[in-house]
């Protein structure tokens, strides 16, 4: 029932209260970037951000080689514009698509992002919660596709399969300068088709409830540009008078921001301009929820004083084993004695044994023979 007020209350002073609550606390936003090497990954997260937010730029004191496993590494800035305070994480995984066999590929990158979601679990319940809890959960996983011109390979089909049941995950096709214009229109159908047939839900999706209709039809125009073909510079230049991020080529300047040269100015104002708060809110109640549902579910099968500080592993249930305490025979009421007479100590209960947790097992992960890479 809707009551109109008599007069003036000042329930419209709500919204000015809260955007000076989160200026001062600021806001945090996570990122990872998933791609062999070489497809641009550094240079198009400085794009993004307009600024030297790459591990590789950080630190260019490192030399790259090919890692014998795949590495997760992030690097975390503080970034503020117009009085808006932003922590930046960044998390790249050098190492990943650069070998020879590349089957299970995608397990580090699962495990770690299902570590911060374990992190932050902990963190809830916990006697003592922090007033704030830190959330390093990975709010977008932008997935680097190689400018082929052909399709989706089998490596990157069973990487996102997986990816898309625990993270947001944007699709990019690295390099798009490298393809023509009928090549680059044909090679994104081909992959909007493998998507589709192998059920591939990437971000965004289109049949949100919580969505109205002007959000509804941005989404489903943002569907129809995925993959972004999108191509990444730090560079200046200048064109028509006129200082413009792109790559000199001998036949011309790309530039980044137009939108007759690549789709590099839609990928941006989805993940910032429009997309962000709802990036995180997705994580928060989509993907999170069914870590912690799954985590929490274990709890039922527990006797409560065996409980710990951590919930075990969905996988680690059927594993718990107790020692049952055995019950003396109390009849008529008489209490059992040992042979020298003493009265019987009833043997103290142990508690139920966890396994150590393996957070790289939680959620979405099934079993891939190799074969099938």
């Amino acid at each position: 029932m809707k009551t109109h007020l008599e007069g003036y209350v000042g329930i419209d002073t709500l919204t000015e209260q809260i955007r000076k609550k989160a200026l001062r606390q600021g806001f945090e936003f996570n990122v990872m970037v998933v791609g062999g090497a070489g497809l641009g990954k550094s240079t198009l997260v400085n794009t993004l951000f307009k600024s030297k937010v790459s591990r590789r730029v950080c630190h260019p004191e490192e030399e790259y080689k090919t890692p014998k496993t795949i590495e997760i590494k992030s690097i975390s800035h503080v970034i503020e514009e117009k009085g808006i305070r932003l922590q930046l994480t960044i998390t790249d995984t050098p190492g990943f698509g650069d070998h020879v066999d590349n089957s299970k590929c995608w397990q580090p990158i699962m495990r770690h992002i299902n570590d911060q979601y374990e992190k932050y679990l902990n963190e809830e319940i916990s006697i003592k919660r922090r007033k704030r809890i830190p959330d390093t959960r990975v709010h977008c996983c932008i997935y680097f596709i190689p400018p082929s011109g052909h399709s989706l390979r089998p490596v990157d089909i069973e990487v996102m399969k997986r990816l898309v049941q625990v993270a947001n995950v944007i699709p990019v096709i690295a390099k798009s300068d490298s393809l023509t214009e009928e090549e680059r229109e044909a090679f994104k159908q081909r992959i909007q088709k493998d998507l589709e047939a192998n059920e591939i839900r990437v971000y965004p999706t289109v049949d949100n409830a919580d969505n109205d209709e002007d959000e509804l039809g941005n989404n489903a125009q943002i569907k129809e540009r995925i993959p972004f073909a999108v191509v990444g510079s730090t560079s200046q230049h200048q064109v028509a008078g006129k200082s413009v991020l792109g790559r000199k080529t001998r036949w011309g300047i790309v530039e980044v921001e137009n939108e007759a040269h690549c789709e590099f100015i839609h990928l941006r104002n989805m993940i910032i301009r429009t997309h962000l708060q709802d990036l995180k809110e997705v994580t928060a109640q989509v993907h999170y929820e069914l870590y912690r549902h799954k985590r929490l579910e274990t709890l039922k099968k527990l006797p409560l004083d065996s409980v710990g500080s951590a919930p075990p592993s969905p996988n680690d249930a059927n594993n718990i084993t107790a020692t049952k305490t055995p019950v003396p025979n109390n009849n008529n009421n008489k209490q059992h004695a040992n042979n020298n007479g003493s009265p019987l100590k009833p043997s103290p209960k142990t508690p139920a044994v966890v396994k150590p947790i393996d957070a790289g097992n939680h959620v979405g992960q099934q079993a891939l023979s190799e074969s099938q890479i």
